[in-house]
């Protein structure tokens, strides 16, 4: 015979750990591989499936009245090794995609689980069953259904995932191995937490729910599986019928006394949550096969009801009976086990309240934002338990240790024939648990504040009048203050929009509009003037949550990926914009145009439309803010470029070797040349020989450049080189259009200069194209295996088509565009290569106009870092830079060896201008 009281590691540490890493999965998801699958299955499959392992044996040992020996527990801890080795070789093996790895994991788990039903079944054979004894029965049907499940689950990890099939398996698991697991053990368990007597029918009732609840499970699985809409209707009725019988008894007891401390509350809230999910579910499979939806509409559902059974369901059972479990188990005495139960209490209602009320803000259609929230307000009330936890077991360890106080005492369970048996030890119980006993006044004495009174065990502690109604108010207020907060901060994602407006009887056009990738498609609606448009809007994105809202204020709401709605716009009697409310998506061309055609159209806003001020089209404004002059579409810096797109060169080739300076001659010719500079969006740019930036000039400190400036531009021209210190009077004057002249300059200094036009206004001529830049190396300068130069430019964008710089946007210094090399994110689209440890120098200018860089490598360090003539790092080998920070018109170099193989992009640090197109990437190969 042993002792199953105090710490047991392999008993007690891993559910804690499993919903620890839950814990981490939901904080971390948007890191993680499938989040949603990850964390469900560390809470189910880890978790939820230990503790059943755990505590169905130790129910089974207290309803038999047996005692574990050595034996029991050593070849118990062996399951549970094995179980848990199992979780997390499917988990593994799933998200790594190794098939093997995953099967093996199941195999596992239908050993362990088998072997545990095989000890209950030889226990039962061996006992003679009490009152309650037949509830074990619950445990060797669940632990039969999750063989099945197992399996299933095994075999679907193929890849093979049928939606029919993963329902079946989900129906088996949760429904079976969880819910059957649950219903057995709240007969016994739901009288005991109360502290009152169990029903008198409940025994009865518990053996005849068995047999529905089980083949309900079946039959619905089953019904699932052969996509039967009618069978997993049948199924999941009848095993509302199986939780009406035991929700019976449970109700009679809560009557005797009604639930008051956290176990209690969230054993309840838990049973709620168990029962409205399986309604939910059977109604919709009604619904589905009544109007043809079809199992694609079932599946849907399941998917959304899932996580409430989990987070509603399964979570509260666990944490509301480990909450009562947990200081029983570990014992002590009366007054150790109070003192545990009253700190498991701490904040009890306040943390149920928060949690079933941020659970039902989850559950409701709003937007995605307050989902956010409330889902983070469930998480801190539910992780809260771990650190509850924590603490209550540690000061029932320290009333354990303090002297004098005496055993028993013990909570108990009905013993057939009315008595009591005491469920902290199997096999019986000294008292019972409504014997007085001892109780807790604050003291400082050794033994942790702790003094002995005699009185009845209060589960939730002393409470003063007031505070538990007082937490139930403080945790629904916090919860109803934060929806409402963010309802009025953002009222569109609730759909809250103007009415549809227009004639009655006007005729329809309804299109269908998909939303993915950061645009509408289609991107253009064509309406006859005086025709309601209806929009079916269906977010066909893999992840983000979009909408649509327009600028007469109909707004539809948030949509989730899969999710779709339906929009009456009104009728359409003018052109209207439409787009992305979403922070960021609109600016990165998440818009849609709607085109009034016919003899009715009207130009401006539609006066049905109702339109405001602040709802306008330009009211968001584009790419950086609004515009006077240009378009009032955001440059779709996501598409493809266009088919004539010809990446600038940004490669440095090595100087040759050269024993004393050399004179280097060029000629720069400036031209007007209409280019692309994003996709989709082309400017007549003033250029130095055909490209912005101009060409870069590439020297060693001594070198005589010689550069002839030919102006074949419609306009007058000119040319500073900051590389030369010269008299700027003649070599920098302004040429007409078909004049040249001499520009000459000898290196003196190292560095990287910019070289610009110096036409009055400068900033218009600098912006549209009219800059470069002139590398001249230091003495000394290392060789490197691959050197790059990139110029960081603006623009402040005309008409997109073939338009010049706008010069009143310059004069909001907000560009549209920030680039290397003179077009957005180019270096994306013609990812720069290099090799893994080959070192590599970066060469940055920032032309400006107006903004500075922080030039930086996402995945790299810089070792050697050069900035306006200095080392600022060099070769250096503990220490490193993250970014080069330039204002305009100042350069530098950056050097490092990429570490591995991969994709390493490279931005300007100050984010608006890396997501303005300052964006690039580097190809690593092995």
């Amino acid at each position: 015979m042993t002792k199953n009281r105090g710490f047991w590691p392999m008993r007690d540490i891993p559910t804690v750990l499993w919903l620890l890493l839950t814990v981490i999965a939901a904080l971390a998801h948007r890191a993680l591989p499938m989040p949603g699958w990850l964390m469900i299955h560390l809470l189910l499959l880890g978790a939820v499936t230990h503790a059943i392992l755990v505590w169905s044996q130790y129910f089974s040992f207290a309803l038999l009245r047996r005692a574990a020996t050595d034996g029991d527990r050593r070849r118990q801890s062996i399951r549970l090794i094995l179980s848990n080795g199992a979780a997390a070789l499917v988990i593994t093996g799933v998200l790594s995609g190794i098939w093997a790895v995953t099967v093996a994991g199941a195999a596992a788990l239908i050993v362990a689980v088998t072997w545990h039903a095989a000890t209950l079944v030889r226990r039962t054979r061996g006992s003679m069953p009490g009152r309650f004894g037949r509830t074990i029965r619950y445990y060797i049907a669940s632990a039969a259904l999750l063989t099945i499940g197992a399996a299933l689950g095994a075999w679907l990890a193929r890849g093979d995932a049928a939606s029919n099939l993963v329902v079946a398996h989900a129906l088996i698991n949760l429904l079976g191995w969880i819910g059957l697991t649950v219903a057995g053990t709240v007969v016994t368990l739901w009288p005991t937490i109360l502290r009152t007597r169990a029903d008198e029918g409940a025994a009865t009732g518990a053996s005849r729910a068995l047999p529905v609840l089980a083949g309900a499970v079946v039959i619905a699985a089953t019904g699932a599986a052969l996509e039967q809409l009618v069978a997993v209707a049948a199924g999941l009725g009848a095993y509302l019928a199986g939780l009406g019988i035991i929700f019976l008894s449970l109700f009679r007891a809560a009557r005797q006394k009604a639930p008051r401390s956290f176990a209690a509350l969230s054993v309840t809230a838990a049973m709620l949550w168990w029962a409205g999910a399986v309604a939910a579910v059977a109604v919709g499979a009604i619904v589905a096969a009544v109007d043809g939806g079809g199992f694609e509409a079932l599946d849907a559902l399941f998917g959304q009801v899932v996580p409430y059974l989990a987070a509603g369901f399964a979570v509260q059972v666990l944490v509301g009976a480990l909450s009562y479990l947990v200081p029983v188990v570990l014992g002590g005495g009366p007054t150790p086990v109070r003192v545990g139960t009253a700190g498991f209490d701490a904040a009890g209602i306040l943390r149920v309240t928060v949690a079933n009320a941020a659970l039902a803000v989850c559950a409701l259609p709003v937007s995605s934002l307050m989902r956010v929230a409330a889902s983070i307000m469930y998480l801190v009330a539910m992780a809260s338990f771990l650190v509850v936890m924590w603490r209550a077991m540690r000061t029932q360890r320290r009333a354990k240790a303090a002297p004098g106080l005496p055993d028993g005492g013990l909570p108990t369970i009905d013993r057939p024939g009315g008595g009591l048996l005491a469920i902290g030890r199997p096999g019986g119980g000294r008292r019972a648990a409504d014997q007085p006993a001892a109780g807790l006044t604050d003291g400082g004495r050794p033994d942790g504040g702790l003094s002995r009174r005699h009185g009845p065990i209060v589960p939730e502690g002393a409470q003063p009048p007031g505070r538990r109604s007082g937490q139930a108010v403080a945790g629904l207020l916090s919860v109803v203050l934060v929806a409402a907060g963010l309802a009025a901060a953002d009222p569109v994602g609730l759909g809250w929009g103007a009415a549809p407006v227009g004639a009655a009887d006007a005729p329809v056009q309804t299109v269908q509009v998909e939303a993915a990738n950061m645009r509408f498609t289609p991107d253009r609606i064509e309406v006859p003037a005086g025709t309601r448009l209806v929009i079916e809007v269906t977010n066909t994105d893999d992840e983000q949550v979009h909408d649509l809202v327009f600028a007469n204020g109909i707004a539809g709401g948030r949509l989730a990926p899969g999710e779709k709605e339906t929009i009456d716009v009104g009728v359409i009697t003018a052109d209207l914009d439409g787009w992305c409310s979403i922070l960021g998506h609109r600016q990165m061309g998440m818009t849609l145009q709607i085109v009034a055609t016919g003899s009715e159209a009207v130009s401006g806003a539609s006066p049905d439309a109702g339109a405001r001020p602040d709802a306008g089209a330009h009211g968001m404004g584009h790419m950086g803010g609004g515009t006077a002059t240009g378009s009032s579409t955001a440059p779709d810096l996501m598409a493809e470029p266009g088919p004539g797109f010809d990446p600038i060169d940004a490669e440095l080739p090595a100087l040759p070797a050269s024993d004393s300076p050399i004179t280097r001659e060029l000629t720069l010719t400036v031209r007007d040349e209409k280019r692309e500079v994003a996709p989709g969006v082309t400017q007549t740019l003033w250029t130095y020989n055909g490209t912005a930036p101009g060409p870069v000039l590439h020297g060693r400190v001594g070198d005589r450049f010689v550069i002839t400036l030919e102006n074949k531009g419609t306009m007058g021209h000119s040319i500073d080189f900051h590389a030369g210190s010269l008299a700027p009077d003649r070599p920098m004057r302004t040429i007409p259009p078909g004049k040249s002249l001499t520009y000459t300059f000898t290196a003196t200094r190292a560095g990287i200069w910019m070289y610009h036009c110096s036409t009055m206004p400068m900033s218009t001529h600098i912006a549209n194209g009219m800059y470069g830049a002139v590398v001249i190396e230091p003495a000394g300068l290392p060789a490197v295996d691959r050197s790059y130069v990139l110029v960081q430019g603006e623009y402040y964008l005309g008409d997109h088509d073939g338009g010049t710089v706008d010069p009143d946007r310059i004069a909001t210094r907000n560009p549209d565009l920030v680039t290397f090399n003179g077009y957005a994110n180019q270096y994306d689209h013609a990812p720069l290569p290099a090799r893994v440890g080959e070192r590599v120098r970066i060469w940055v200018l920032d032309a400006g106009i107006e903004r500075p860089s922080s030039f930086h490598v996402i995945g790299g360090q810089f070792d050697t870092v050069w900035a306006e003539g200095a080392y600022l790092l060099d070769h250096a080998t503990d220490t490193g830079s993250q970014a080069l920070a330039l204002q305009p018109a100042q350069g530098g170099f950056v050097e490092l060896a990429f570490p591995e193989a991969g994709t390493y992009p490279f931005v300007s640090h100050l984010m608006v201008d890396a997501e303005r197109g300052a964006h690039g990437l580097f190809a690593v190969d092995e």
